[in-house]
Protein backbone atom coordinates (compact mmCIF):
# COMPACT_ATOMS: atom_id res chain seq x y z
CA UNK A 1 0.00 0.00 0.00
CA UNK A 2 1.40 4.08 -0.15
CA UNK A 3 -0.03 6.75 1.72
CA UNK A 4 -1.30 9.27 0.12
CA UNK A 5 -1.54 13.20 1.46
CA UNK A 6 -3.64 16.03 -0.71
CA UNK A 7 -2.88 19.35 -0.84
CA UNK A 8 -3.94 21.97 -3.05
CA UNK A 9 -7.51 22.68 -1.68
CA UNK A 10 -9.42 26.17 -0.63
CA UNK A 11 -11.73 29.17 -1.49
CA UNK A 12 -11.92 29.91 -5.26
CA UNK A 13 -14.84 31.88 -7.10
CA UNK A 14 -16.98 30.63 -10.08
CA UNK A 15 -14.71 30.53 -13.13
CA UNK A 16 -11.45 29.93 -11.04
CA UNK A 17 -8.90 27.60 -11.18
CA UNK A 18 -7.35 24.94 -8.78
CA UNK A 19 -4.74 22.29 -8.59
CA UNK A 20 -4.69 19.85 -6.27
CA UNK A 21 -2.02 17.56 -5.47
CA UNK A 22 -1.45 14.02 -4.22
CA UNK A 23 2.19 12.67 -2.66
CA UNK A 24 2.57 9.37 -2.72
CA UNK A 25 4.91 7.29 -0.33
CA UNK A 26 5.88 3.89 -0.81
CA UNK A 27 7.39 1.90 -3.09
CA UNK A 28 6.22 1.17 -6.76
CA UNK A 29 4.07 4.45 -7.09
CA UNK A 30 4.61 4.29 -10.51
CA UNK A 31 2.59 0.54 -11.17
CA UNK A 32 -0.54 1.88 -9.25
CA UNK A 33 -3.67 3.23 -10.46
CA UNK A 34 -4.67 6.94 -8.94
CA UNK A 35 -8.36 8.52 -8.97
CA UNK A 36 -9.80 11.52 -7.00
CA UNK A 37 -13.22 11.43 -5.46
CA UNK A 38 -15.38 14.14 -4.15
CA UNK A 39 -17.81 14.22 -1.23
CA UNK A 40 -20.62 17.11 -0.72
CA UNK A 41 -22.13 17.30 2.27
CA UNK A 42 -24.85 15.60 2.78
CA UNK A 43 -24.10 13.46 -0.43
CA UNK A 44 -22.19 10.23 -1.43
CA UNK A 45 -18.77 10.13 -2.32
CA UNK A 46 -18.28 9.94 -6.23
CA UNK A 47 -15.96 9.51 -9.07
CA UNK A 48 -14.04 12.44 -10.38
CA UNK A 49 -11.16 11.19 -12.47
CA UNK A 50 -9.00 8.20 -12.91
CA UNK A 51 -5.58 7.99 -14.44
CA UNK A 52 -4.26 4.19 -14.77
CA UNK A 53 -0.55 3.35 -14.46
CA UNK A 54 -0.03 3.68 -18.22
CA UNK A 55 -1.35 7.07 -18.68
CA UNK A 56 -5.01 6.35 -19.54
CA UNK A 57 -7.56 8.61 -18.44
CA UNK A 58 -11.08 8.84 -17.51
CA UNK A 59 -13.72 11.58 -16.07
CA UNK A 60 -16.79 11.61 -14.61
CA UNK A 61 -19.33 13.73 -17.46
CA UNK A 62 -19.77 16.26 -14.80
CA UNK A 63 -15.89 17.34 -15.20
CA UNK A 64 -15.07 16.66 -18.49
CA UNK A 65 -13.53 19.23 -20.40
CA UNK A 66 -12.78 21.14 -17.41
CA UNK A 67 -10.35 18.89 -14.82
CA UNK A 68 -7.44 17.14 -16.38
CA UNK A 69 -6.00 14.36 -14.36
CA UNK A 70 -1.76 14.07 -14.53
CA UNK A 71 0.55 12.41 -12.49
CA UNK A 72 4.44 12.26 -12.40
CA UNK A 73 6.04 9.44 -11.17
CA UNK A 74 9.71 10.74 -10.36
CA UNK A 75 7.89 12.54 -7.82
CA UNK A 76 5.56 10.10 -6.55
CA UNK A 77 2.57 12.54 -7.35
CA UNK A 78 -0.46 12.90 -8.84
CA UNK A 79 -2.23 16.29 -9.84
CA UNK A 80 -6.01 17.31 -10.58
CA UNK A 81 -6.27 21.04 -12.25
CA UNK A 82 -9.71 22.08 -11.94
CA UNK A 83 -10.63 24.94 -14.46
CA UNK A 84 -13.93 26.72 -14.93
CA UNK A 85 -14.80 25.52 -11.48
CA UNK A 86 -18.54 25.29 -10.59
CA UNK A 87 -20.22 26.35 -7.00
CA UNK A 88 -21.65 22.65 -7.60
CA UNK A 89 -17.76 21.72 -7.34
CA UNK A 90 -17.57 22.39 -3.71
CA UNK A 91 -16.53 19.05 -1.86
CA UNK A 92 -13.74 17.37 0.01
CA UNK A 93 -11.93 16.07 -2.53
CA UNK A 94 -9.75 12.40 -1.79
CA UNK A 95 -7.13 10.80 -3.87
CA UNK A 96 -7.11 7.09 -4.21
CA UNK A 97 -4.89 4.29 -5.19
CA UNK A 98 -4.88 0.61 -6.25
CA UNK A 99 -2.93 -1.77 -8.28
CA UNK A 100 -5.99 -2.38 -10.28
CA UNK A 101 -7.65 0.50 -12.14
CA UNK A 102 -11.04 -2.00 -11.96
CA UNK A 103 -11.27 -1.40 -8.53
CA UNK A 104 -11.27 2.59 -8.72
CA UNK A 105 -13.72 2.08 -11.26
CA UNK A 106 -15.89 0.98 -8.00
CA UNK A 107 -14.97 3.01 -6.24
CA UNK A 108 -12.80 1.50 -3.96
CA UNK A 109 -9.18 1.56 -3.29
CA UNK A 110 -6.38 0.10 -1.30
CA UNK A 111 -5.29 3.40 -0.36
CA UNK A 112 -7.01 6.88 0.36
CA UNK A 113 -6.25 10.21 1.68
CA UNK A 114 -7.17 12.54 4.13
CA UNK A 115 -9.21 14.78 1.84
CA UNK A 116 -8.64 18.74 0.97
CA UNK A 117 -11.52 21.05 1.05
CA UNK A 118 -12.39 22.98 -2.17
CA UNK A 119 -14.65 25.59 -1.60
CA UNK A 120 -16.48 27.59 -4.85
CA UNK A 121 -18.50 30.43 -4.08
CA UNK A 122 -18.34 33.96 -4.63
Amino acid sequence: QVQLVESGGGLVQPGGSLRLSCAASGSNFSRYAMGWYRQAPGKQREFVATITSGGNTNYADSVKGRFTISRDNAKNTVYLQMNSLKPEDTAVYYCAADPFIATLYRGRAGSWGQGTQVTVSS
